[in-house]
Protein backbone atom coordinates (compact mmCIF):
# COMPACT_ATOMS: atom_id res chain seq x y z
CA UNK A 1 0.00 0.00 0.00
CA UNK A 2 0.65 3.60 -0.58
CA UNK A 3 -0.11 6.15 2.37
CA UNK A 4 -1.25 9.48 1.60
CA UNK A 5 -0.60 12.73 3.05
CA UNK A 6 -3.59 13.33 3.85
CA UNK A 7 -2.86 10.37 6.54
CA UNK A 8 0.10 12.52 8.08
CA UNK A 9 0.24 15.20 10.37
CA UNK A 10 1.53 18.48 8.44
CA UNK A 11 1.24 21.47 10.65
CA UNK A 12 4.87 23.02 10.68
CA UNK A 13 6.67 20.91 7.96
CA UNK A 14 7.95 21.25 4.65
CA UNK A 15 6.47 18.96 1.91
CA UNK A 16 8.90 18.54 -0.91
CA UNK A 17 5.94 18.32 -3.58
CA UNK A 18 6.43 17.09 -6.86
CA UNK A 19 3.18 18.46 -9.32
CA UNK A 20 2.64 18.51 -13.09
CA UNK A 21 2.48 21.62 -14.30
CA UNK A 22 3.59 21.28 -17.30
CA UNK A 23 0.98 23.45 -19.08
CA UNK A 24 -0.19 24.58 -22.25
CA UNK A 25 1.42 28.42 -22.82
CA UNK A 26 0.76 30.72 -25.60
CA UNK A 27 2.83 34.11 -25.90
CA UNK A 28 3.65 33.90 -22.43
CA UNK A 29 0.53 33.07 -20.81
CA UNK A 30 -1.28 29.89 -19.89
CA UNK A 31 -4.03 28.76 -22.27
CA UNK A 32 -5.32 25.87 -20.01
CA UNK A 33 -5.10 26.61 -16.19
CA UNK A 34 -6.89 22.35 -15.76
CA UNK A 35 -3.83 21.17 -14.50
CA UNK A 36 -2.88 24.16 -12.21
CA UNK A 37 -6.66 23.99 -10.83
CA UNK A 38 -7.00 19.97 -9.84
CA UNK A 39 -3.03 20.82 -8.35
CA UNK A 40 -4.15 23.26 -6.05
CA UNK A 41 -7.06 22.00 -4.98
CA UNK A 42 -5.67 19.29 -2.85
CA UNK A 43 -2.79 21.99 -1.78
CA UNK A 44 -5.26 24.10 -0.21
CA UNK A 45 -6.22 21.33 2.17
CA UNK A 46 -2.54 20.99 3.43
CA UNK A 47 -1.75 24.63 3.75
CA UNK A 48 -4.82 25.63 5.85
CA UNK A 49 -3.62 22.89 8.13
CA UNK A 50 -0.45 24.61 8.74
CA UNK A 51 1.86 22.79 5.87
CA UNK A 52 4.83 24.96 4.03
CA UNK A 53 5.25 23.56 0.71
CA UNK A 54 8.45 23.90 -1.86
CA UNK A 55 6.41 22.72 -5.52
CA UNK A 56 8.78 20.68 -8.07
CA UNK A 57 7.89 20.70 -11.52
CA UNK A 58 9.30 20.23 -14.91
CA UNK A 59 8.10 22.25 -17.92
CA UNK A 60 8.98 21.43 -21.75
CA UNK A 61 11.93 19.68 -23.00
CA UNK A 62 14.48 21.99 -22.20
CA UNK A 63 18.56 21.70 -23.27
CA UNK A 64 20.25 23.31 -20.40
CA UNK A 65 18.77 26.68 -18.89
CA UNK A 66 15.98 28.48 -21.02
CA UNK A 67 14.25 31.57 -19.93
CA UNK A 68 11.42 30.80 -22.38
CA UNK A 69 10.90 27.56 -20.75
CA UNK A 70 10.87 29.26 -16.63
CA UNK A 71 8.60 28.24 -14.63
CA UNK A 72 8.55 31.47 -12.86
CA UNK A 73 5.69 32.73 -15.36
CA UNK A 74 3.44 29.84 -13.39
CA UNK A 75 3.97 32.02 -9.97
CA UNK A 76 0.46 34.24 -10.80
CA UNK A 77 -1.33 31.67 -12.09
CA UNK A 78 -0.56 29.08 -9.12
CA UNK A 79 -0.79 31.68 -6.61
CA UNK A 80 -4.44 32.69 -7.81
CA UNK A 81 -5.33 29.18 -7.39
CA UNK A 82 -4.15 28.93 -4.57
CA UNK A 83 -5.24 31.63 -3.09
CA UNK A 84 -2.38 32.83 -1.75
CA UNK A 85 1.48 34.28 -2.44
CA UNK A 86 4.02 31.98 -4.38
CA UNK A 87 7.45 32.62 -3.75
CA UNK A 88 9.81 31.93 -6.40
CA UNK A 89 13.31 30.70 -6.66
CA UNK A 90 16.34 28.87 -9.10
CA UNK A 91 17.15 25.66 -7.81
CA UNK A 92 20.58 26.71 -6.57
CA UNK A 93 18.86 29.51 -4.57
CA UNK A 94 16.20 27.00 -3.10
CA UNK A 95 17.53 25.52 0.20
CA UNK A 96 17.82 29.25 1.21
CA UNK A 97 14.71 30.24 0.36
CA UNK A 98 12.69 27.46 2.02
CA UNK A 99 14.74 27.73 5.05
CA UNK A 100 12.93 31.13 5.52
CA UNK A 101 9.07 29.42 4.69
CA UNK A 102 6.15 29.58 7.43
CA UNK A 103 3.55 27.46 7.57
CA UNK A 104 0.98 28.43 4.97
CA UNK A 105 3.62 29.21 2.64
CA UNK A 106 4.58 28.23 -0.99
CA UNK A 107 7.99 28.12 -3.00
CA UNK A 108 7.81 27.34 -6.42
CA UNK A 109 11.25 26.17 -7.93
CA UNK A 110 12.59 26.26 -11.20
CA UNK A 111 11.98 24.30 -14.17
CA UNK A 112 13.83 20.98 -13.09
CA UNK A 113 14.92 20.28 -16.48
CA UNK A 114 17.15 23.04 -16.30
CA UNK A 115 19.96 20.62 -14.23
CA UNK A 116 20.86 17.26 -16.68
CA UNK A 117 20.69 15.68 -13.24
CA UNK A 118 17.01 15.60 -13.29
CA UNK A 119 16.48 13.14 -16.36
CA UNK A 120 19.36 11.10 -15.41
CA UNK A 121 17.61 10.09 -12.09
CA UNK A 122 21.14 11.70 -10.10
CA UNK A 123 21.11 10.58 -6.75
CA UNK A 124 23.57 14.35 -5.98
CA UNK A 125 20.28 16.21 -7.08
CA UNK A 126 17.57 13.77 -5.67
CA UNK A 127 19.78 14.75 -2.35
CA UNK A 128 19.29 19.00 -3.16
CA UNK A 129 15.69 17.96 -3.54
CA UNK A 130 14.96 16.51 -0.50
CA UNK A 131 17.01 18.73 1.80
CA UNK A 132 14.28 21.70 0.87
CA UNK A 133 11.90 19.68 3.15
CA UNK A 134 10.63 17.16 5.72
CA UNK A 135 8.40 15.02 3.56
CA UNK A 136 8.21 14.05 -0.21
CA UNK A 137 5.08 14.14 -1.57
CA UNK A 138 4.53 12.79 -5.49
CA UNK A 139 1.25 14.46 -6.75
CA UNK A 140 2.19 13.78 -9.96
CA UNK A 141 1.00 10.23 -11.93
CA UNK A 142 1.64 11.65 -15.24
CA UNK A 143 5.34 11.95 -14.33
CA UNK A 144 5.25 7.94 -12.72
CA UNK A 145 6.40 6.42 -15.69
CA UNK A 146 9.53 8.36 -15.26
CA UNK A 147 12.71 7.26 -13.10
CA UNK A 148 13.77 10.66 -12.52
CA UNK A 149 15.55 12.27 -9.68
CA UNK A 150 12.43 14.71 -8.64
CA UNK A 151 10.08 11.22 -9.29
CA UNK A 152 12.07 8.09 -7.99
CA UNK A 153 15.43 9.13 -6.09
CA UNK A 154 14.42 11.48 -3.89
CA UNK A 155 11.63 8.94 -2.62
CA UNK A 156 14.24 7.30 -1.07
CA UNK A 157 15.67 9.91 0.81
CA UNK A 158 12.63 10.95 2.93
CA UNK A 159 9.32 9.66 4.23
CA UNK A 160 7.54 9.52 1.22
CA UNK A 161 3.89 9.70 0.42
CA UNK A 162 1.19 10.04 -2.25
CA UNK A 163 -0.52 13.63 -2.69
CA UNK A 164 -4.53 14.31 -3.19
CA UNK A 165 -3.63 13.70 -7.20
CA UNK A 166 -1.98 10.75 -7.22
CA UNK A 167 -4.40 9.06 -4.33
CA UNK A 168 -7.45 9.40 -6.55
CA UNK A 169 -5.86 8.82 -9.67
CA UNK A 170 -4.86 5.44 -8.67
CA UNK A 171 -7.82 4.56 -6.96
CA UNK A 172 -10.24 5.69 -9.89
CA UNK A 173 -7.54 3.56 -12.41
CA UNK A 174 -6.94 0.43 -10.12
CA UNK A 175 -10.86 0.35 -9.42
CA UNK A 176 -11.58 0.66 -13.69
CA UNK A 177 -8.79 -1.97 -14.45
CA UNK A 178 -7.51 -4.09 -10.83
CA UNK A 179 -11.15 -5.04 -9.26
CA UNK A 180 -14.04 -3.58 -11.85
CA UNK A 181 -17.65 -3.92 -11.23
CA UNK A 182 -18.35 -6.36 -13.82
CA UNK A 183 -19.69 -6.42 -16.90
CA UNK A 184 -16.58 -4.51 -18.13
CA UNK A 185 -15.78 -2.39 -21.19
CA UNK A 186 -12.78 -0.99 -22.62
CA UNK A 187 -12.58 1.60 -25.99
CA UNK A 188 -9.43 2.03 -27.53
CA UNK A 189 -9.25 3.79 -30.60
CA UNK A 190 -6.34 5.54 -31.86
CA UNK A 191 -4.07 4.95 -35.12
CA UNK A 192 -2.04 2.05 -34.73
CA UNK A 193 -2.29 -0.98 -33.05
CA UNK A 194 1.55 -1.55 -33.08
CA UNK A 195 1.70 1.43 -30.66
CA UNK A 196 -0.76 -0.37 -28.10
CA UNK A 197 0.08 -3.87 -28.70
CA UNK A 198 0.67 -3.80 -24.56
CA UNK A 199 -2.35 -1.92 -23.75
CA UNK A 200 -4.30 -4.20 -26.10
CA UNK A 201 -2.79 -7.55 -24.67
CA UNK A 202 -3.22 -6.45 -21.07
CA UNK A 203 -6.83 -5.31 -21.77
CA UNK A 204 -8.24 -8.48 -23.25
CA UNK A 205 -7.22 -10.01 -20.36
CA UNK A 206 -9.31 -8.31 -17.82
CA UNK A 207 -12.09 -7.02 -19.24
CA UNK A 208 -15.23 -8.35 -20.95
CA UNK A 209 -15.81 -5.93 -24.24
CA UNK A 210 -13.22 -4.13 -26.03
CA UNK A 211 -14.43 -1.85 -28.78
CA UNK A 212 -12.30 -0.62 -31.21
CA UNK A 213 -12.23 2.42 -33.52
CA UNK A 214 -9.87 4.83 -35.71
CA UNK A 215 -6.79 3.22 -37.30
CA UNK A 216 -6.48 0.10 -34.69
CA UNK A 217 -10.03 -1.07 -35.87
CA UNK A 218 -9.24 -0.44 -39.94
CA UNK A 219 -6.11 -3.23 -39.04
CA UNK A 220 -9.02 -5.43 -37.52
CA UNK A 221 -10.81 -5.42 -40.26
CA UNK A 222 -8.22 -5.48 -43.17
CA UNK A 223 -6.69 -8.49 -41.15
CA UNK A 224 -10.30 -10.03 -41.84
CA UNK A 225 -10.02 -9.74 -45.31
CA UNK A 226 -12.03 -5.80 -45.44
CA UNK A 227 -11.02 -3.74 -48.55
CA UNK A 228 -8.76 -0.48 -46.89
CA UNK A 229 -8.62 1.55 -50.21
CA UNK A 230 -6.35 4.96 -48.74
CA UNK A 231 -7.32 4.60 -44.87
CA UNK A 232 -5.06 4.68 -42.16
CA UNK A 233 -3.95 1.07 -41.43
CA UNK A 234 -1.16 -1.41 -40.70
CA UNK A 235 -0.91 -3.98 -43.06
CA UNK A 236 2.23 -5.61 -41.66
CA UNK A 237 0.43 -6.78 -38.11
CA UNK A 238 -1.70 -9.48 -39.42
CA UNK A 239 0.19 -11.53 -36.46
CA UNK A 240 -0.60 -8.94 -34.04
CA UNK A 241 -4.14 -8.81 -34.22
CA UNK A 242 -4.30 -12.96 -34.97
CA UNK A 243 -2.49 -13.26 -31.24
CA UNK A 244 -4.46 -10.55 -29.49
CA UNK A 245 -7.84 -12.37 -30.94
CA UNK A 246 -6.53 -15.91 -29.46
CA UNK A 247 -6.29 -14.46 -26.08
CA UNK A 248 -9.14 -12.94 -26.06
CA UNK A 249 -11.02 -15.61 -26.47
CA UNK A 250 -9.50 -17.35 -24.04
CA UNK A 251 -9.90 -14.40 -21.48
CA UNK A 252 -13.62 -14.27 -22.40
CA UNK A 253 -13.17 -10.93 -23.94
CA UNK A 254 -15.52 -10.19 -26.85
CA UNK A 255 -13.89 -7.69 -29.22
CA UNK A 256 -16.34 -4.97 -31.15
CA UNK A 257 -15.40 -3.74 -34.44
CA UNK A 258 -17.16 -1.02 -36.48
CA UNK A 259 -19.99 -2.53 -38.39
CA UNK A 260 -20.40 0.53 -40.98
CA UNK A 261 -18.14 2.78 -41.60
CA UNK A 262 -18.12 7.17 -42.58
CA UNK A 263 -15.75 7.40 -45.99
CA UNK A 264 -14.09 9.88 -47.95
CA UNK A 265 -11.86 10.93 -50.52
CA UNK A 266 -10.59 13.54 -48.92
CA UNK A 267 -9.98 14.38 -45.24
CA UNK A 268 -10.56 18.16 -44.54
CA UNK A 269 -13.77 19.86 -42.71
CA UNK A 270 -16.67 19.34 -45.05
CA UNK A 271 -15.86 17.37 -47.29
CA UNK A 272 -18.72 15.04 -49.35
CA UNK A 273 -18.73 12.05 -47.18
CA UNK A 274 -20.95 8.99 -47.11
CA UNK A 275 -21.46 5.63 -44.83
CA UNK A 276 -21.10 2.16 -46.19
CA UNK A 277 -20.75 -1.76 -44.78
CA UNK A 278 -17.66 -1.01 -42.95
CA UNK A 279 -15.77 -4.11 -45.62
CA UNK A 280 -16.76 -1.69 -48.64
CA UNK A 281 -14.68 0.88 -48.62
CA UNK A 282 -13.66 2.15 -52.36
CA UNK A 283 -10.20 2.06 -53.43
CA UNK A 284 -10.23 6.10 -53.56
CA UNK A 285 -11.72 6.43 -50.42
CA UNK A 286 -10.69 6.51 -46.59
CA UNK A 287 -12.57 5.64 -43.27
CA UNK A 288 -12.89 8.26 -41.50
CA UNK A 289 -15.16 7.46 -38.63
CA UNK A 290 -17.59 4.43 -37.21
CA UNK A 291 -21.06 4.94 -38.83
CA UNK A 292 -24.37 4.92 -37.11
CA UNK A 293 -25.11 1.15 -37.10
CA UNK A 294 -21.18 0.87 -35.31
CA UNK A 295 -22.55 3.64 -32.48
CA UNK A 296 -25.70 1.83 -31.94
CA UNK A 297 -23.80 -1.77 -31.59
CA UNK A 298 -21.29 -0.04 -29.32
CA UNK A 299 -24.06 2.03 -27.03
CA UNK A 300 -25.59 -1.96 -26.44
CA UNK A 301 -22.85 -2.78 -25.07
CA UNK A 302 -22.00 0.27 -22.67
CA UNK A 303 -25.22 0.01 -21.60
CA UNK A 304 -24.62 -3.15 -20.32
CA UNK A 305 -21.71 -2.10 -18.51
CA UNK A 306 -21.24 -1.34 -15.06
CA UNK A 307 -17.60 -0.33 -15.74
CA UNK A 308 -15.86 1.79 -18.80
CA UNK A 309 -12.43 2.13 -19.92
CA UNK A 310 -12.24 4.79 -22.52
CA UNK A 311 -8.66 5.53 -24.29
CA UNK A 312 -8.51 6.93 -27.83
CA UNK A 313 -11.00 8.77 -30.31
CA UNK A 314 -13.41 6.24 -32.65
CA UNK A 315 -12.64 8.39 -35.83
CA UNK A 316 -10.82 11.67 -36.57
CA UNK A 317 -12.84 13.35 -34.51
CA UNK A 318 -10.50 16.94 -34.80
CA UNK A 319 -12.77 17.57 -38.32
CA UNK A 320 -16.27 17.00 -38.63
CA UNK A 321 -17.78 15.45 -39.96
CA UNK A 322 -15.58 13.00 -38.22
CA UNK A 323 -16.17 13.01 -35.06
CA UNK A 324 -20.13 12.05 -35.31
CA UNK A 325 -18.83 8.58 -33.36
CA UNK A 326 -16.86 9.70 -30.67
CA UNK A 327 -18.83 12.57 -29.71
CA UNK A 328 -22.23 10.54 -29.54
CA UNK A 329 -20.23 7.19 -27.78
CA UNK A 330 -19.03 10.11 -25.24
CA UNK A 331 -22.47 11.46 -24.41
CA UNK A 332 -23.74 7.87 -24.17
CA UNK A 333 -21.10 6.85 -21.38
CA UNK A 334 -21.59 10.00 -19.59
CA UNK A 335 -25.79 9.70 -19.36
CA UNK A 336 -24.82 6.32 -17.98
CA UNK A 337 -22.12 8.13 -15.71
CA UNK A 338 -24.91 10.63 -14.78
CA UNK A 339 -27.14 7.61 -14.14
CA UNK A 340 -25.50 5.60 -11.73
CA UNK A 341 -25.32 2.72 -13.36
CA UNK A 342 -21.49 2.76 -14.62
CA UNK A 343 -18.04 3.85 -13.28
CA UNK A 344 -16.31 5.94 -16.19
CA UNK A 345 -12.96 6.20 -16.56
CA UNK A 346 -10.84 8.05 -19.17
CA UNK A 347 -7.66 9.14 -20.08
CA UNK A 348 -4.87 9.75 -23.11
CA UNK A 349 -4.36 13.56 -24.55
CA UNK A 350 -7.01 12.75 -27.60
CA UNK A 351 -9.79 10.79 -25.38
CA UNK A 352 -9.59 14.53 -22.93
CA UNK A 353 -9.86 16.64 -26.09
CA UNK A 354 -12.47 14.13 -27.07
CA UNK A 355 -14.87 14.48 -23.99
CA UNK A 356 -14.02 18.27 -23.55
CA UNK A 357 -15.52 18.89 -27.05
CA UNK A 358 -18.63 16.99 -26.57
CA UNK A 359 -18.92 18.92 -23.18
CA UNK A 360 -18.99 15.80 -21.09
CA UNK A 361 -15.57 15.40 -19.47
CA UNK A 362 -17.03 16.78 -16.18
CA UNK A 363 -19.85 14.09 -16.42
CA UNK A 364 -17.07 10.78 -16.15
CA UNK A 365 -16.21 9.35 -12.99
CA UNK A 366 -12.63 10.35 -13.48
CA UNK A 367 -10.60 11.82 -16.19
CA UNK A 368 -7.06 11.32 -16.27
CA UNK A 369 -4.64 14.29 -17.57
CA UNK A 370 -1.63 11.66 -17.70
CA UNK A 371 -0.83 10.78 -21.17
CA UNK A 372 2.37 8.06 -21.44
CA UNK A 373 2.07 7.34 -17.49
CA UNK A 374 -1.75 6.24 -18.08
CA UNK A 375 -0.88 4.42 -21.53
CA UNK A 376 1.61 2.83 -19.46
CA UNK A 377 -0.52 1.52 -16.49
CA UNK A 378 -2.77 0.39 -18.96
CA UNK A 379 0.09 -1.63 -20.48
CA UNK A 380 0.19 -3.44 -16.65
CA UNK A 381 3.72 -1.71 -16.24
CA UNK A 382 5.39 -1.08 -13.17
CA UNK A 383 5.67 2.97 -13.21
CA UNK A 384 9.24 3.75 -11.30
CA UNK A 385 7.20 6.74 -9.14
CA UNK A 386 5.01 4.24 -7.73
CA UNK A 387 7.33 1.69 -6.91
CA UNK A 388 9.24 4.57 -5.34
CA UNK A 389 6.21 5.23 -3.14
CA UNK A 390 5.72 1.92 -2.54
CA UNK A 391 9.46 0.75 -1.20
CA UNK A 392 9.60 4.00 0.57
CA UNK A 393 6.70 2.79 3.50
CA UNK A 394 9.35 1.98 6.22
CA UNK A 395 10.72 5.36 6.10
CA UNK A 396 6.90 6.94 6.94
Amino acid sequence: MIRSIDEMEVAGRRLVVRADLNVPMEGGRVTDATRIARFAEGMRRLLDRGAALVVLSHFGRPKGPDPALSLRVLCDPLSHALGRPVRFAALDEAGAEAAWLEPGQVLLVENLRFDPGEEANDPALARRLAALGDIYVNDAFSCAHRAHASTEAIAHLLPAVAGPLMVGELTALRKALEAPARPSAAIVGGSKVSTKIGVLQHLVARVDHLILGGGMANTFLYAAGAPMGRSLHEADQAGTVARIRDLAARSGCTIHLPVDAVVAREFRAGAAARTLPADACPEDAMILDAGPASVAAFTRVLEGARTILWNGPLGAFEIPPFDAATMALARVAADLTRGGTVVSVAGGGDTVAALNAAGVADCFTYVSTAGGAFLEWLEGRTLPGIAALSRAQEKV
